[in-house]
């Protein structure tokens, strides 16, 4: 087995670690603040929006492990989680659904914006009783005369209130439970979409979300993800991706989180040391590292596997729980590392706390995750 990077991965990480450090502010944004379209554009330059997109519509055509290496760099570099979150969520839920599954001509309309950071794109499948049960979802689509009529609400849609276009999956048979969902792309402009103010929340600040309600909202039927019914499993494709791929910020995260606590734990003096040669001090930093390195060959792992289209549940799963509760224990060891500087605004520590928790809760809780692998050993 061959741990090494290749050349070309190294060079490409350096590159967009670099480039994050220089371009994107390292200060926490304001509590109503959120991404700029030039810091948008920017990301697309990097080439960060459409890493797993092919090149032919402007991607870079990477796979999953490489476009992991990607939002690695990206995470670790920029300490501006919410901005990257978002630009993960753009790719791997909206972007990659749209490679896979949409009409040809409606990849050549829209993917290319969303390469090149002209476009922004939010995933609306989470309504306000459909969070880890998406089988039974109460906006309802109806077919009629060249497509199809969307009504209902749905919420937590990151990216929603700047969005420019939405994937979206709605009910069109009751009668036939998971295998009455069907997905959609749906412009912002359609008549009958409503995008609502951002959200008020405790992290993630600069990834704007908000609710998306359609009232007898029209969308073409060339604008279909797939068939008719197929918007479950179509979802679940895109899980793979995002539980895979989009976690490799929290890898980054984690990294840039360590750095900070050994230089912190260097530096800092009491009762005459540094505090690093305390061993309540130093075994909290020895952990912090053991999750992070068990977090990533796990996430290396799940997405090699992605990438040679093996049957991936079981490794996704126990990359994404990893990494989740990972980023979370860590947080909070290093703001007990910093001290009362951990609970400033100042450092910033406080602010990887409250980014990371949500880690936990979207793409799939980590409950869910654990019934996955129980599910996956048989149980």
């Amino acid at each position: 087995m061959d741990f090494a990077w290749s050349p070309g991965q190294a060079a490409r990480h350096d590159e967009i670690l670099t480039a994050a450090e220089t371009y994107f502010p390292a200060e926490p944004v304001p509590e109503q603040g959120f991404y700029s379209r030039k810091d948008w554009r920017r990301l697309g330059e990097l080439g960060v929006l459409g890493a797993s997109v092919p090149s032919e519509y402007g991607g870079g055509g990477l796979g999953a492990l490489d476009a992991a290496h990607v939002y690695e760099a990206v995470g670790r570099g920029c300490a501006n989680t919410g901005l990257v979150f978002a630009a993960a969520a753009h790719l791997f839920a909206c972007a990659m659904p749209i490679v896979e599954f949409a009409k040809p001509e409606v990849r050549e309309r829209f993917l290319p914006g969303m390469c090149g950071g002209e476009l922004v794109a939010g995933n609306a499948m989470t309504e306000e009783n459909a969070g880890s049960d998406v089988s039974r979802l109460s906006v309802t689509a109806t077919a009629v005369d060249g497509g199809y009529l969307l009504d209902g609400v749905k919420s937590f849609v990151s990216n929603g209130p700047e969005a420019d276009v939405y994937v979206t999956y709605a009910t069109t048979d009751p009668k036939a439970g998971h295998l009455g969902t069907t997905g959609f792309v749906v412009e912002r402009d359609a008549e009958g979409l409503t995008a609502g103010e951002p959200l008020r929340k405790a992290g993630l600040h600069a990834c704007p979300a908000g609710t998306v309600t359609f009232d007898r909202c029209f969308v073409p039927e060339e604008q279909l993800l797939g068939l008719p019914g197929q918007g479950s499993a179509i979802f679940q494709q895109s899980m793979a991706w995002e539980r895979a791929c989009l976690f490799a910020l929290y890898v980054g995260v984690q990294d840039r989180l360590l750095d900070l606590c050994v230089r912190h734990a260097r530096r800092r003096r009491q009762f005459g040391q540094r505090i690093g040669d305390f061993q309540s001090v130093s075994n909290r930093i020895v952990e912090m590292k053991l999750r992070l390195e068990s977090a990533r060959l796990l996430l290396y792992r799940a997405c090699w596997e992605h990438d040679r289209g093996d049957h991936a549940v079981l490794s996704v799963a126990l990359s994404k729980l990893a990494v989740s509760e990972g980023v979370v224990a860590s947080a909070l060891d290093a703001v007990q590392v910093f001290g009362g500087r951990g609970y400033l605004q100042e450092d910033g520590i406080e602010a990887v706390l409250r980014d990371a928790l949500p880690s936990r809760i979207f793409s799939g809780t980590s409950e869910i995750q654990r019934q996955l692998v129980a599910r996956e050993l048989g149980l």
